[in-house]
């Protein structure tokens, strides 16, 4: 007999339907899996039948064929256990077909016959709200995560009797709710604070700026100034994502395994740090079935690069298409895969190798080839990419023993999501969230200037030799600046300031 189950697969971070066809028929004892499938989808026929004996079912010597179609794309991982079993059940008259085309149905099998997670919920459901079913069955374990998307039944299944049960119409099963984290939890894992830092004003405005726009910055400075402890209270300041973001970054992790056990959607952005010996894959993405990278996992998050001449140049330039497109395309023989990657991109590094370069109190002992060398690392076109410059001096001695905190992260969070929230409403409609997203078209709707705003930048461009890139670079930060004060029109005096935020532009060209 011949018994049709519907499932999915993952590739990249979308999933694609797939149709289980088993047909048990008599013969040899065998089991046969075709369509493409890989190692962890060719075991699942051990996995299977150890489930079924184990749930109590019998097992007849039979010849059985289990065909995923379509069969011209490739299959993996183990999350076929569950409709492989499901589907010999009902070729073998076990169970009734009659609701089969209503669901969609993932899950790996114990050999006890317990349903364990899978990776991909998310995209799973959004699949099958997309393709009309009736519900998604799937690991108990990845239930809430899946429960996000709207317009489609979730039913959490905890082993194969469960499933099939609840198939039959003998087990109640209540569709899954989601799991979104309350509000008053969501900053309160972090036990930095921006308080915390003394002194380095400038470089605190400077990045206040850069997370209200969602801009690129580099900080420059020698060791202990603070970059490090700038950058990693940077998340604490962030504005929430709205719920689009969330679903994006949450489909990433999920798809990368990553999500953890709680199954909730990320309602915090994300803040990646890679080492400096990180290779391209690693950090774009990569292996022989394409996986996210450092790039994509701070989708709508910040990526942290310390030490910033200390990563391979190879390394480095493969940022340039992510920072410039918002994604990272990865293209094997057989598939080409785009996976998101539009994050808020945050470098440190110090002005020379000894890191004492223009320090009036310690005396520089690098040589200018050694320089030389050391900003050759860095290319001109990736430098020219990051929005915001700013110089980090070492921090007076007057500051650190200052007895009163700085302003504190919830403070300048709160001024930062007043920003976001204007900039949401002026690009509504447009599929961005930030002004470091703008185009062209928008930044020449968004960031008219006076003629004497005009005249002041084209005097600024002129002196400084700045690249159209820049040039629209410094429109996106002067509109930041002006959201940040809630002013509607640009002004002479925003634009200014990110002027000044172009420091390697004034003293490094």
């Amino acid at each position: 007999m011949l018994a049709r189950v519907h499932s999915g697969t993952l590739i990249g971070i979308d999933a694609h339907p797939v149709e289980v066809e088993v047909d048990v028929y008599p013969g040899l004892p065998s089991i046969a899996v075709v369509g493409l499938p890989d190692n962890a989808v060719k075991e699942s026929t051990a996995r299977v039948k150890s489930a079924i004996v184990n749930s109590g079912y019998p097992f007849p010597a039979r010849r059985i064929t289990v065909n995923l179609a379509p069969a011209a794309l490739k299959k993996e991982g183990s999350g076929f256990d569950l409709p492989i079993g499901v589907g010999m059940l009902a070729a073998l008259n076990l169970l009734s077909t009659e609701n089969l085309n209503d669901y969609m149905i993932v899950g790996e099998l114990a050999l006890d016959g317990r349903v364990k997670s899978v990776r991909g919920a998310l995209s799973l459901s959004l699949a099958a709200r997309e393709l009309g079913f009736k519900g998604l069955i799937l690991p108990a374990i990845n239930a809430a995560e899946a429960a996000v998307v709207d317009g489609v039944k979730v039913y959490g299944v905890s082993d194969l009797l469960t499933t099939t049960g609840f198939l039959m119409g003998r087990v109640t099963l209540e569709p899954s709710s989601p799991a979104i984290p309350k509000q008053s939890s969501r900053f309160s894992r972090y036990r930095v604070d921006f308080g915390e830092i003394k002194g380095q004003e400038f470089a605190k405005r400077a990045v206040e700026v850069a997370a209200a726009g969602g801009h690129n910055v580099l900080m420059i400075g020698p060791p202990g100034s603070g970059k490090t402890m700038i950058s990693q209270r940077l998340p604490t300041i962030l504005p929430e994502p709205v719920f689009d973001e969330a679903i994006e970054t949450t489909r990433i992790y999920s798809a990368a395994g990553r999500l953890g056990r709680n199954g909730s959607v990320m309602t915090i952005r994300p803040f990646r740090s890679p080492h400096h010996t990180v290779s391209d894959a690693g950090l774009i993405g990569g292996g022989m079935i394409p996986r996210p990278g450092e790039v994509s996992l701070a989708h709508n998050g910040v990526l942290f690069l310390d030490e910033l001449p200390e990563f391979r140049k190879n390394v480095l330039e493969v940022l340039r298409q992510p920072l410039e497109d918002g994604q990272v395309t990865i293209s094997r023989a057989q598939v080409a895969i785009t996976f998101p990657a539009r994050f808020m991109m945050v470098a440190a590094m110090n002005p020379c190798p000894c890191g004492y370069r223009g320090d009036p109190k310690h005396q520089c002992s690098c040589s200018s080839q050694a320089i030389q060398r050391y900003w050759s690392r860095i290319s001109g076109p990736l430098l020219d990419r990051i929005d915001i410059h700013v110089e980090v001096p070492a921090v007076e001695w007057r500051d650190l023993t200052t007895p009163a905190d700085s302003e504190s992260s919830e403070k300048i969070r709160e001024r930062v999501s007043e920003a976001r929230k204007i900039q949401l409403a002026r690009l509504a409609g447009t599929g961005l969230y930030s002004n470091a997203q703008m185009a062209s078209a928008h930044i020449k709707k968004f960031c008219a200037l006076s003629d004497q705003s005009m005249a002041f930048l084209e005097k600024a461009v002129d002196k400084l030799g700045l690249s159209a890139r820049a040039y629209h670079r410094i429109l996106k930060i002067a509109r930041t600046i002006a959201d940040l004060e809630k002013v509607e029109n640009i002004q002479t005096a925003h634009v200014a300031e990110a002027v000044q935020y172009r420091s390697l532009d004034r003293r490094y060209d």
